[in-house]
């Protein structure tokens, strides 16, 4: 599910994708998807072609937070969260620096 999610963020040219598995640190998810959209049209684009490639695979979401006009928003898929946001609310929230204690994946290694 992870690759699958990368590649739909990947097509549709996000920027700066980042995987952290968190399964050793969380009880949340294995793994936390970070990704900037230079846009909310391209946040909203992003988020359809995420949604549609994992519920064509079998993936349901559990949650999704934000709106499709947003700065950013939230996918829960129970063992992967993907968080997609505009530059600016990337760098207030810096989910990189919260979830640290995570480790870098690389998303060959997936």
């Amino acid at each position: 599910m992870v690759k699958l999610a990368y590649q739909a963020l990947s097509d549709k040219k996000a920027i700066d994708i980042r995987i952290i598995d968190i399964s050793a640190i969380s009880t949340i998810a294995d793994y936390f998807i970070i990704a900037n959209g230079s846009n909310s049209n391209q946040i909203g684009a992003l988020v359809d072609n995420v949604e549609e490639s994992l519920y064509k695979a079998g993936f349901r979401g559990h949650r999704k937070e934000g709106y499709r006009n947003d700065s950013w928003i939230l996918l829960d898929y129970n063992d992967l969260i993907i968080h997609i946001f505009d530059d600016k609310n990337r760098s207030f929230y810096n989910l990189e620096r919260i979830w640290s204690d995570g480790k870098a994946v690389d998303i060959q290694s997936v």
